[in-house]
């Protein structure tokens, strides 16, 4: 497993750069983890700045051989994903796996 990073309140133009620090810092660990889980349970906003975050973060996960998966989405992410059809390009998990090993957010 990797690195669970926990989001929480609003993901939007104000949030979303210390998103991106604390996902790049869960990112730069050596070795790379295979996976990186965003437990997004804690999200009550998202707009097109926190999906940027998330899709800039599987991008520079992809090149390292890491697969982001976001758990936990609340309805808002959910519907973000949905309509730009991002769901497509993350693993969806329903839980956040057990053992953490770092948070943030």
């Amino acid at each position: 497993m990797g690195p669970v990073v926990e989001a929480a309140g609003e993901l939007d133009y104000e949030s979303a750069p210390q998103l991106r620090r604390v996902l790049r810092g869960a990112l730069a660990v050596r070795p790379a983890p295979a996976m990186l889980v965003v437990d997004l349970a804690g999200v009550t906003f998202c707009d097109s700045a926190g999906l940027n975050v998330l899709l800039q973060i599987r991008l520079d996960a992809e090149r390292q051989g890491t697969v982001v998966h976001l758990a936990r989405p609340t309805h808002i992410v959910t519907r973000v994903l949905e309509m730009t059809r991002a769901d497509l390009l993350f693993p969806l998990d329903p839980d956040v796996p057990a053992v953490r090993e770092t948070g943030g957010g």
